[in-house]
């Protein structure tokens, strides 16, 4: 889990302007580890992107992280 939420941190403070108000929380359970990003609400436009593409975008990403850490996330 560790992999992925420094490569998620990575990802979104390169795309946001306020990179100091970005926090990630993790869990792991039995369906796998569900990562929460919290940032600031100027920059949920550009996380979310157009139509939900950047999202998708760093959603696919993730789980290909995942799957070199045998975790579906």
């Amino acid at each position: 889990m560790q992999k992925s939420k420094e490569f998620l941190n990575f990802l979104v403070t390169s795309l946001v302007e306020f990179p100091e108000d970005v926090r990630i929380d993790g869990r792991t359970d039995e369906m796998g580890v569900l990562l929460t990003l919290h940032v600031a609400k100027e920059d949920m436009g550009k996380i979310i992107g157009k139509e939900g593409q950047t999202a998708k975008s760093i959603r696919t990403l993730l789980r290909v992280v995942g799957m070199k850490e045998n975790a579906r996330i």
